[in-house]
């Protein structure tokens, strides 16, 4: 292939020690019962106790008696219903009810991989040739539940990536606000996810005001619960109101943490089974405004929800669902419009590869366009992305990813015309990348995958995951991928 795929020898890997603390849910009954020992303790115990929780726990979390407290409010139905006045409990007592309702969850325990990469919206302190960057990772814990984490490092001229020091006081975000929903594009996407027949699509049209927030959709569903003897399958909708309300969100987290303290964990009913394969990338606008991207999977344990996360300083973010045809695994956003559209790369049938194009960031409801399918054995099974194109001057460079025999996921690429990205200029034929003796084992054996890359010094920086275990990066020469791609012999 004439191509120089260079492994680098820098891991990317979990950190056990990074904890959040979550509340552990027990039954009412099981609750009271542990309420009432906590209680009968003698003051002198439950000091102590509580002096050792803080001192054991005090330097994993950010703010552990905030932690203990929150989770003590949650049982206040249970202290109702013994007919204890909360008032009067101690603030020990208060803590230590707290901290048996509490439990540290490692999020990187089970896996961390998937990795993207963007340039940093702060380049201050770098040197020439330096870039900071910032790379996404899928942290899996117990139960195989996926969150979002970050890392922060910098890349110098020989394309080695020194990562800053990991935090380990993790932080959830300080502020979650629902949004406002437009009714048309809400019954949309409700629209998308169950047909409605014409009856009920008319009382949810005369409730609905134009435009509501979260808090007005509840009441609104209550009240048609209330005004109408639903059917089964009317009840069912209602709950779907309900969960497709809750993926709509807004999230900013402390200015005193670092970036990779920040964790996107499910806040959503939609993606309370985990948040997938986030595909980050540099929007610029016709204005020359930037804006990070990404879209993602959310996964309730029964069905998947394409979502898009907006950010501009990996501080504040706006999450909301992404609804039409592209409703599949695996959709990538273009960093700029193309033909005074946007343009999305997915994958409507999980089998082929297809480009979108929108007028709105949320909303595809237009033809999708084939590019690619299976064609050489290293992909019979299905072809993707690996994350959003990156734009040469020879045509958008879209690095793939392949299913062949017995299952192995490799990595490709493939060149779109830059004024038509339906048009294919170049494809490679043999695999760039493919797990080796090393990568090949882990939690799925034989997987290479990537979701994101970016151009520096004239390398594809090619960050990737193998095995669903760990991740690592390799780089190549642009030139000598361009040229494969187009076919040129070299000079």
């Amino acid at each position: 292939m004439g191509i120089t795929v260079t492994r680098k020898n820098i891991f990317f890997k979990p950190k056990l020690d990074r904890v959040l603390a979550r509340r552990f849910n027990l039954s009412p009954e099981r609750s009271k019962k542990i309420i009432e020992r906590v209680l009968n303790l003698s003051e002198e115990r439950q000091k102590s106790l509580i002096t050792q929780i803080l001192r054991n726990y005090a330097r994993r979390h950010r703010s552990i008696i905030q932690v203990l407290e929150r989770n003590f409010k949650m049982k206040e139905p249970e202290l109702k219903e013994m007919k204890i006045d909360k008032q009067k409990l101690s603030d020990v007592e208060k803590l230590l009810i707290g901290s048996y309702f509490t439990m540290e969850y490692s999020i990187e325990a089970a896996a961390y991989f998937n990795p993207s990469i963007v340039f940093s919206p702060d380049q201050s302190q770098t040197l020439d040739e330096e870039r900071r960057v910032i790379l996404s990772f899928r942290a899996v814990g117990e139960g195989h539940l996926s969150s979002l984490v970050f890392r922060s490092g910098i890349i110098d001229k020989h394309l080695n990536i020194q990562l800053d020091e990991v935090g380990i006081l993790l932080d959830k975000p300080k502020n979650v606000t629902n949004t406002r929903y437009k009714k048309e594009e809400f019954l949309q996407k409700l629209q998308q996810l169950h047909n409605l027949d014409d009856d009920l699509l008319k009382v949810i049209e005369k409730k609905f005001t134009d435009s509501f927030i979260y808090d007005e959709l509840i009441r609104f569903v209550a009240e048609i619960e209330e005004e109408n003897e639903l059917t089964h399958e009317g009840e069912i909708i209602m709950k779907q109101i309900r969960w497709l309300a809750s993926s709509h969100y807004e999230i900013t987290y402390s200015l005193d943490t670092s970036i990779s303290e920040r964790v996107i964990f499910p806040f959503s009913d939609t993606e309370k089974n985990g948040i997938e394969d986030a595909r980050f990338v540099k929007f610029r606008s016709s204005n020359g405004k930037e804006t990070y991207y990404a879209t993602y999977t959310a996964y309730d344990g029964h069905s998947i929800l394409p979502k898009l996360i907006s950010t501009k300083d990996f501080i504040n973010f706006k999450i909301q669902p992404i609804n039409g045809k592209i409703a599949n695994k695996g959709a990538a956003l273009f960093p700029r419009k193309v033909n005074g559209k946007y343009a999305m790369l997915c994958r409507v049938d999980g089998e082929n590869s297809y480009v979108a194009f929108s007028d709105s960031l949320t909303n595809w409801h237009n033809e999708v366009h084939l590019v690619a399918e299976p064609e050489y054995p290293y992909e019979f099974i299905q072809v993707g992305n690996c994350g959003s194109p990156l734009e040469t001057e020879k045509g958008w460079l879209v690095i793939t990813h392949s299913v062949g025999p017995m299952r192995e996921y490799v990595i490709g690429a493939m060149l779109l015309d830059l004024n038509d990205p339906t048009k294919v200029l170049g494809k490679l034929a043999e695999p760039l990348l493919f797990a080796n003796e090393e990568e090949r084992n882990g939690y799925v054996p034989n997987v290479l995958y990537s979701c994101g890359q970016i151009i520096h010094n004239n390398h594809l920086i090619l960050p990737y995951a193998y095995s669903d275990h760990e991740s690592t990066y390799a780089t190549i020469c642009l030139d000598e991928l361009l040229s494969t791609l187009l076919g040129e012999l070299p000079e």
